[in-house]
């Protein structure tokens, strides 16, 4: 009967599309685990070290679902395959015992009230003992306080907006780059070409707080390095008409543009940009290009355009290698830039469970404020005291439909192209 294997494993998937369709949490890392296996689990190898005890709960929300799901479908696999890398080296050592993680997972719909709401399912149902955070500025920023309500640190990755980590929380991490590391990066990036460097810059500004927090740290930086904004405009996020920003950028004569915007706003402004034949030179816009949708809907039109997600398959860190193998077989592609970030803090999660030997929210909060670790995906990371991360800060550059790593110089595996070619000519 060779068609039973594969229908098994087809009721499996469909089960779990449903059950996170629903709200109900998939579950991986573990052979006994209640409720469905996520999509692609390939479960603990062959071979490998055997967990003992009680499996330890992590609980993840991700935005799988609207307008955030290209950014969370990215999330979700580094978490996941994170845990299977775990538990396959034998699980996470407490108390004398290895013992496994256990992966509780919902889609928040990328909706901030759902968020909130399925951290807190997450709490009182499940039981976890840490949080893993979802993806997006505003569903960081209703979520990150329910880890100080409940007494559990909350890793998130994923966001860019510094003012989440000003309001006191102490069980917020972040091992991410933040708006003003951003900036800096981008400009950097700008300044590396010499004297034909842009020095007219637009920004156009995402009428949201971490939109007005990057705009502020953009013009910061670009004043810094010697720039000028000639102009800076707000807009509202879904926005179907962003022509009259681009025909005022253009009269003021900007050869750069910055921007925040969500991935269907990004791909308006290129579009629009494309149609009223604005080229600048330099074009940065942190989020929207992160996913492999932008390749995809924008083709040769989406090059050029530089981007800030955190990481790249071509980073020089431990374990990329073998990251990108297992997201090969699975996905038929290297690992997407937010996957390697969401890999990490399952990364560090797992090593603060083990030092702190407990499982208490407060002893493992206490050990994630020590965290010095040198070899995870994303390389060295620490903790500032207010939780954000001391970590490398890549940027990236869409290139003949593929985004390639372009930033720092020992990292890049690309070099920089600029200035951008006019849309008319590619």
């Amino acid at each position: 009967m060779k068609g039973l294997p594969f229908l098994s494993t087809l009721l499996s998937v469909l089960v779990a599309i449903s059950l996170v369709a629903c709200g109900r949490p998939a579950t991986s890392g573990t052979g006994g685990s209640q409720g469905a296996a996520p999509q692609g689990q390939a479960g603990q190898p062959a071979g490998s070290q055997a967990t003992q005890g009680e499996p330890i709960r992590i609980g993840a929300v991700v935005p799988l679902t609207g307008r955030y799901a290209s950014l969370g479908n990215q999330v979700r696999p580094g978490y996941e395959i994170a845990v299977e890398d775990i538990n396959a080296q034998g699980g996470v050592l407490v108390g004398g015992q290895r013992r496994p993680l256990e992966l509780r997972l919902y889609d928040d719909e990328s909706d901030p009230a759902k968020t909130v709401q399925r951290l807190e399912t997450l709490n009182s149902s499940d039981k976890v003992v840490a949080y893993l955070g979802s993806a997006g500025s505003d569903l960081h920023a209703a979520g990150a306080a329910i880890g100080d309500k409940n007494r559990l640190p909350y890793l998130g990755i994923a966001f860019g907006l510094l003012q989440i980590h000003q309001r006191g929380l102490k069980y917020l991490f972040s091992p991410f780059p933040k708006s003003p590391d951003m900036a800096r990066a981008g400009l950097e990036l700008a300044a590396s070409v010499g004297a034909d460097k842009p020095t007219r810059y637009a920004i156009f500004v995402e009428k949201t707080d971490w939109g007005l927090e990057q705009a502020q740290d953009y013009r910061q930086e670009v004043e810094r390095q010697g720039g000028q904004v000639v102009f800076q405009e707000e807009y509202a996020p879904g926005a179907k008409d962003l022509s009259d920003l681009i025909l005022r950028a253009k009269s003021a004569g900007a050869d750069a543009l910055l921007g925040m915007p969500n991935p269907p706003d990004g791909m308006t402004i290129v579009r629009q940009m494309k149609e009223l034949d604005w080229n600048p030179k330099y074009i940065m816009l942190i989020r929207a290009p992160d996913g492999v949708t932008w390749g995809e809907n924008l083709g040769k039109d989406g090059d050029y355009v530089a981007h800030i997600a955190g990481w790249h398959h071509d980073f020089k860190a431990p374990g990329v290698a073998e990251l990108n193998a297992k997201y090969q077989a699975r996905f038929g592609r290297p690992a997407d830039v937010l996957t390697g970030p969401a890999y990490a803090c399952v990364q560090i999660l797992a090593d603060a469970i083990q030092r702190a030997g407990k499982l208490d929210g407060e002893s493992i909060r206490n050990a994630l404020a020590t965290t010095d670790l040198q070899n995870t995906v994303i390389g060295p990371v620490k903790f500032n005291p207010d939780g954000t991360g001391v970590v490398i800060t890549p940027v990236t550059q869409w290139q003949n439909g593929k985004s390639e790593l372009v930033w720092p110089p020992e990292q890049a595996s690309k070099p920089f192209l600029y200035p951008a070619v006019p849309f008319s000519q590619r």
